[in-house]
Parts: structure tokens; C-alpha cells; sequence
């Protein structure tokens, strides 16, 4: 669709509206899963932040540095 076709009002609804669904949905597609796949999720989740940690070549821990 054309951008000019769409009013600036419709343009605003449509901000409120995509906002208000993106605040729920996390909470609601929580609690449709089952506690096995909410741990499944959880468990990629994990693996795909630390994969990305160890590329970077990044040290893990809290010591001071020195």
C-alpha cells in the first residue's frame, strides 16, 4: 500500500495498537508453552548468548581486572 494513502490518524492507531500487542505478547506466549518448552527456549536462548560471547573472545567473570 501507498503511504500517502494512509491518513495520518490511521498511521497513529496503528503505532497505539502495535505497541499495546507488543506489550502482552511475551506474557501470552508464555502461557500457552508448556514448562518444556518454555525450558527448551530458555536453554537456546543461553547456548546462543554464550556462543556469541565466546566469538568475541570476551573473558568470563567478575575479578578485578589486573
Amino acid at each position: 500500500m501507498k503511504r500517502e494513502l494512509i491518513s495520518d490518524v490511521m498511521r497513529e492507531m496503528g503505532k497505539k495498537g502495535g505497541k499495546a500487542g507488543g506489550k502482552k505478547g511475551g506474557k501470552a506466549r508464555m502461557a500457552a508453552l508448556t514448562p518444556e518448552q518454555r525450558k527448551e527456549l530458555a536453554r537456546r536462548a543461553i547456548q546462543t548468548r554464550w556462543s556469541k560471547t565466546k566469538k568475541k573472545g570476551k573473558k568470563h567473570g567478575r575479578g578485578k581486572p589486573g
